[in-house]
């Protein structure tokens, strides 16, 4: 896949959605009812962690 270079506006668009989409997926982890998530790879067995580093990852 070919480099895109984007600046102004369309950059920090895309910049946000990226940021909303991780946020969604983090979010669901946190405070002290933060739910367990599974990870699933191309290898190896699907991992459950409550960590949010991990699911950003």
């Amino acid at each position: 896949m070919a480099k895109q270079l984007m600046f102004d506006d369309t950059a920090r668009a895309q910049l946000k959605d990226g940021l909303s989409q991780l946020a969604e997926a983090v979010k669901v982890t946190l405070g002290p009812t933060g739910k367990n998530v599974i990870l699933h790879k191309s290898w190896g067995s699907p991992k459950v962690t409550k960590d949010g580093v991990s699911v950003s990852k």
